[in-house]
């Protein structure tokens, strides 16, 4: 059973910033204990996004990150890395 650790969504105009990080069963697909999507969205389009969903790396990382239309691998420390990160590329989307 997951536990919800934040699960936050703010809305001002056409941007979004959601966040939702949630404690799971560690398991194979997450060895981590982290099920997490953050995302930063602007005119309905997502900028920035980070998450742990299958399907996007290559290999056994399921960690990736999205910056406008580049989608890289991710490489996940703890969930305080993670905002950080997170933020630090939502500012550098917003300049």
């Amino acid at each position: 059973m997951a536990e919800k650790i934040i699960d936050h969504k703010y809305a001002e105009g056409e941007e979004v910033l959601q966040i939702r990080i949630f404690k799971v069963e560690v398991s194979e697909k997450n060895p981590e204990g982290y099920s997490y999507s953050l995302v930063y969205i602007k005119n309905g389009k997502r900028l920035v996004g980070y998450d742990n969903f299958e399907g996007h790396s290559k290999g056994g990382n399921n960690h990736h990150k999205h910056v406008k239309e580049m989608i890289s691998e991710y490489c996940f420390v703890d969930i305080w890395q993670l905002m950080e990160d997170f933020n630090r590329d939502v500012e550098r989307v917003k300049k």
